[in-house]
């Protein structure tokens, strides 16, 4: 067997997150372990029965078994368009201000390769997603990382970016509500930022696939592109994973600056060759019934969310308050880092959560909880740590 070397991006990863908890996971059930995965956000539900029936008649449709388009399928994107319009007020041309994605997670990891040189700045946010970073070192651009505090309601606090910093930087990336922590994002901080992008000729990339995932209808989730102005520099990335329980299915969009949105399209036409059309068909249906959908899904999340914000507030732990996501954003007990409650909690309940620091150093002293289990085994984790910390 020969030596092969990794390429050098490859050797500045850290594992990824997700999938070394599915390891760890892997071997507490080999073990015989009850395991009760609270790790990572992979909705337990069903996806409508709607939606799968409109994608089994268009894969019976000979002509969906061909290559589809490179940036969508016209009917998808139109309705892409018209549930920003619905939902947002937002205008958008299905022409040249959409495109689909193979989900999200592939468009954010793909969009630096468009725009960011060797040495380039991408401000990331700490905790985050981990694909802001990955995409980053992958287009060999350097990420910046600025940290979310608590006592900032976890808004990224342009003011304490260096303004060297803000003049080599090409991407911001913004994440609202957001993963970890589950905050939102005020009105009056997208147009700080859309204000402070324009000084400094900053893309904004914003990932908004919590926008649907929220429990007061008097407090909707913002799109960055209801702010006047926004379209000018911003860029927005949404899926259908989370609100209609498609993850499996891959299937996302990328909305905003034609601009931007062109330029991505120009690195996906040269490596995929488009999303499956009887999966774009099966988002359509999902996108044209999307309140329908909603009212089905979120009493769930929220008797979840309650029930285990109480429990844990009854041990003594505190979730951070919010109105959006199906996450709870926890502080670990005095004494404990994030990693050691975190496999404490592993090694001696069974019981999956991902560490803050896993996200980023910032998120160091905090756990989450992905409320994507039944309500009693919620309960059931509730009591397991409630067993270890009382």
């Amino acid at each position: 067997m020969g030596q092969f070397e990794y390429a050098k991006r490859l050797k500045q990863l850290p594992p990824y997150l997700f999938a070394e908890l599915d390891r760890l996971k892997e071997e507490k059930i080999k073990q015989g372990v009850d395991v009760i995965d609270l790790g990572v956000g992979d909705p337990d539900l069903p996806t409508p029965k709607d939606i799968i029936e409109a994608g089994q008649k268009a894969c019976e449709d000979p002509a969906n078994h061909r290559y589809p388009s490179y940036k969508g399928l016209s009917a998808f994107r139109q309705a892409v368009a018209e549930w920003y319009k619905e939902r947002f007020d937002v205008d958008l041309d299905p022409e040249t201000e959409v495109i689909t994605l193979i989900g999200s997670k592939e468009g954010i990891a793909h969009f630096p390769l468009a725009f960011v040189d060797s040495c380039d700045i991408v401000i990331c946010p700490d905790p985050a997603y981990p694909v802001y970073k990955i995409g980053t070192i992958f287009a060999g651009g350097i990420p910046y990382t600025v940290p979310l505090k608590e006592e900032n309601n976890f808004l990224i606090d342009l003011d304490a970016i260096p303004e060297q910093i803000a003049k080599r930087a090409k991407i911001i990336w913004v994440n609202y509500p957001n993963n970890p922590t589950s905050a939102t994002a005020t009105r009056e901080f997208y147009e700080k930022l859309i204000d402070w992008a324009k000084t400094y000729n900053v893309i904004v990339a914003s990932d908004l696939a919590y926008s649907e995932i929220y429990y007061d209808e008097n407090d909707k989730p913002l799109s960055i592109l209801q702010i006047p102005g926004a379209k000018d520099v911003a860029i927005e990335f949404h899926s259908l994973s989370k609100t209609y329980n498609m993850t499996g299915w891959r299937i996302g969009m990328a909305v905003g600056n034609a601009e931007l949105v062109q330029g991505l399209g120009k690195v996906k036409t040269n490596v995929d060759s488009g999303q499956f059309n009887a999966v774009q068909i099966a988002g359509i249906t999902a996108l044209k019934n999307s309140e329908k959908f909603r009212r089905q899904i979120i009493p769930i999340y929220e008797e979840r969310r309650r029930v285990m914000t109480e429990a844990l507030e009854k041990i003594g732990l505190k979730p951070f308050k919010s109105n959006a996501t199906f996450y709870l954003w926890v502080k670990v007990p005095e004494g404990y880092t994030s990693a050691e409650f975190t496999k404490l909690l592993l090694d001696k309940a069974g019981i999956v959560v991902t560490p803050g620091s896993g996200f980023g150093e910032a998120g160091e002293g905090y756990f989450r909880i992905s409320l994507t289990v039944p309500t009693e085994r919620l309960l059931e984790a509730a009591e397991r740590i409630k067993n270890l910390v009382l």
